[in-house]
């Protein structure tokens, strides 16, 4: 464990690092939009004889095809090349076209369009995100217990979109002598993520979740940094989808740790 002053500097720097992500063209600030796409062909961009019509860019982006097997034909208006894209769910392709960055989101089998515009404003409008001040007794150790077989579970969403995600671990701590459980639903071996709420959600914090990434995985124990919790994408624009957590990952007590809600 680092002393208490390395520690704050290295959260601050991390607090630094993700606002850049967020501000950058593949972040959250930019999105301009999201359409379910179905079998066939539609054309984009900000003229209003387009099918799918964009708030920027180009009067005429292009054609975008969606074949039998769900895989993806953008034929750019430019004339460009057509880009063929095989969808993948966990790194969605993505691609720039004039100045939007195009991306296709899988969720369970359905493509959806998800487009960024890299010109936008909006990522530099956000000067910071208020978090509850720090403190390293939030960085907690806790046991990484695997389950006898992966398991499958369902998980909702933000768009009330039921997923089903394979779950393998469970992290157990203990907090005022209580003993509790966090299910990782998401993520990497090596950054499971964690879906978690807690009694702030009525009043400090974004009230559908945050995201909690572990870190330090061993074969027995994983880091939860609570100082780290952070709002989804969802807080940031309509066009995220976002899982919701579990019941296992509801906490009775408060976290006054991590991102506050926006605004």
């Amino acid at each position: 464990m680092p002393t208490d002053t390395d520690y704050l500097a290295a959260l601050e720097a991390w607090k630094q690092k993700r606002l850049a992500n967020l501000k950058a063209p593949e972040g959250w600030l930019n999105i301009i939009g999201r359409w379910q796409l179905d079998v066939g062909s539609v054309t984009v961009g900000s003229a209003d004889d387009n099918d799918i019509l964009l708030s920027a860019g180009p009067p005429h982006l292009g054609t975008l095809t969606q074949d039998e097997a769900h895989e993806v034909t953008f034929a750019p208006a430019n004339g460009s090349a057509p880009i063929h894209v095989v969808p993948n769910k966990k790194a969605p392709p993505r691609f720039l076209v004039e100045g939007l960055l195009v991306e296709i989101t899988t969720i369970n089998g359905e493509n959806a369009l998800r487009i960024r515009d890299t010109n936008s404003a909006a990522p530099q409008a956000l000067r910071e995100i208020q978090s509850f001040p720090a403190d390293p007794a939030w960085r907690i150790v806790a046991d990484w217990v695997p389950f006898d077989a992966p398991k499958g579970m369902m998980i909702d969403t933000t768009g009330d979109i039921l997923t089903q995600v394979q779950v393998t671990h469970k992290a157990v701590f203990t907090h005022a002598g209580q003993r509790y459980e966090l299910i990782a639903t998401h993520g990497t071996p090596e950054a499971p993520q964690f879906v978690i709420k807690d009694p702030t959600s009525k009043d400090s914090t974004y009230p559908a979740s945050r995201f909690l990434y572990g870190e330090e995985v061993t074969d027995t124990t994983i880091v939860l940094d609570f100082n780290k919790a952070i709002n989804p994408p969802c807080a940031f624009t309509d066009f995220a989808v976002c899982p919701l957590p579990p019941p296992k990952n509801v906490l009775p007590f408060r976290i006054e740790a991590g991102e506050k809600r926006l605004g």
